[in-house]
């Protein structure tokens, strides 16, 4: 079968593209915006990439159209698909009917570290021999790609929140039928499609209603919006971790490693352990007590996480020149933006950490969440911000921070400003969900000049 994919290079649709090449199926797609590491990934893998949305590709005679939910009503491709009646499905329904029916689904849920504890519940599953498929919102390292396609009965999924297809504005997730769900955290997010918080909390409650009795949820007893989803309707055994009476990691070593308990009994120990921060130990015991549900001991997944090398984006650092490091990360909601500067300093000490923020989802184009950024920026010795194509005052939101925040509508006086700001010792940390015009070559490139 031949599959045009259309906003082939998101991170689920990529991963969707792979899985389709895994498949069988000769696979082709388009977008209007591609940068790495996807278009990178789909380009090894042979697969066909048409810039833009003309509708002259419905001459490409594909069997079937799967259309990504970044294609909106009025793109050209979608209304010439419309106009012909042609067959064309959304990427979550597409995986459901095609990837996952028949298997023991692990889907991780959340506002934040969706991407980072799939990756590390992939790894552990994959560390104990089961040889799990998986689609990622990143690109796990020991991987190398963002979906793979086993003979494994087991897979794990990212299962975002956001909203299905121009055509299905139900959560992707309540397509996947999850066995065994992480719910990690839950906060307002995604202002352009939901209302509130409670709108998103039904969407939770909706993916509750589709776990069966013999399945397994693994929620963060510290967030009192999983525990309000929880209270109008489970039907599936619950185990509780960040709670007294349930799962816990304890304060990390010099290397990072940190003990597990239950209940307040010890349980093992995780020797090493390459993610900073209380979050990513969270998220490691999250992906520890779901990978148990699946067959996994305890101390197999002990062992796995200490060998578990990280995701790309996820404080990866991109390069150093002249003693300043270049680190890159997706945060892009106030609160991931706050653990990530925590991680790194927990990672770093007292060196510099030099923030230099995009605020491109959409969410934070409307500005919903402007109010929270200083808080959250509080802990970096200087902010850099890209205000350019926003609809509020970036300088004014910053204004709390003083003299540590400054804003540029011009990402070129950005980059001289930070690397003239720059000394030996310091971290440059880039926060973005997008490709961000390329900054993290640009500010190598410039220190080295």
């Amino acid at each position: 079968m031949h599959i045009h994919i259309l906003g082939i290079c998101g991170t689920f649709m990529g991963g969707i593209a792979l899985l389709a090449r895994s498949a069988g199926h000769r696979v082709t797609g388009c977008d209007a915006n591609v940068y790495p590491p996807m278009s990178t990934q789909l380009e090894e893998q042979g697969i066909e990439l048409v810039s833009g949305y003309d509708a002259g590709q419905v001459a490409l005679a594909p069997d079937l159209f799967v259309v990504g939910n970044a294609i909106s009503r009025g793109n050209p491709m979608l209304e010439a698909i419309l106009e012909r009646n042609l067959a064309y499905v959304s990427g979550p329904q597409w995986l459901a009917q095609s990837i996952l029916r028949g298997r023991w689904v692990l889907g991780v849920a959340g506002t934040h570290g969706k991407t980072t504890t799939t990756s590390l519940l992939t790894w552990i599953l994959d560390y104990a021999g089961l040889n799990p498929g998986f689609l990622v919102g990143g690109v796990p390292q020991g991987f190398g790609v963002s979906a793979r396609l086993t003979d494994s009965p087991f897979f794990v999924i990212e299962a975002d929140e956001y909203d299905t297809a121009f055509c299905d504005k139900r959560s992707k997730f309540v397509h996947y039928q999850p066995r065994t769900a992480i719910l990690n955290n839950l906060e307002f997010d995604h202002a352009d499609i939901f209302a509130d918080l409670a709108s998103i909390e039904t969407q939770f409650h909706h993916l509750l209603r589709t776990l069966p009795r013999n399945g397994l949820i693994v929620a963060n007893a510290a967030e009192a919006a999983l525990e309000r989803v929880l209270a109008r309707g489970c039907w599936t055994p619950v185990e509780w971790f960040n709670g007294e009476t349930g799962w816990q990691a304890g304060e990390p070593d010099a290397v990072g490693g940190f003990e597990v308990s239950l209940a307040g009994r010890m349980q093992g120990r995780v020797e090493q352990f390459a993610l900073p921060g209380a979050h990513n130990r969270a998220n490691a015991i999250a992906a520890l007590v779901a990978a148990r549900h699946a067959g996994v001991p305890v101390e197999v997944g002990l062992k796995a996480l200490a060998g578990f090398q990280g995701v790309k984006r996820r404080l990866e650092t991109r390069g150093e020149v002249r003693g300043v490091a270049v680190v890159d990360d997706f945060a892009h909601h106030p609160t991931a933006i706050r653990v990530t500067i925590e991680g790194l300093r927990q990672r770093v000490g007292r060196a510099r950490i030099l923030a230099v923020l995009e605020p491109r989802s959409n969410t934070m184009k409307l500005g919903t969440m402007k109010s929270q950024l200083p808080a959250s920026l509080a802990d970096a010795d200087a902010t850099y911000c890209y205000a350019a194509n926003l609809g509020w005052d970036a300088a004014e939101a910053l204004a709390p921070l003083g003299a540590k925040a400054r804003c540029f509508d011009d990402l070129a006086g950005l980059v001289q400003a930070v690397c003239a700001d720059a000394r030996a010792g310091d971290q440059i940390l880039v926060m973005s969900n997008g490709g961000f015009g390329g900054v993290h070559e640009k500010l190598l490139t410039e220190l080295a000049t």
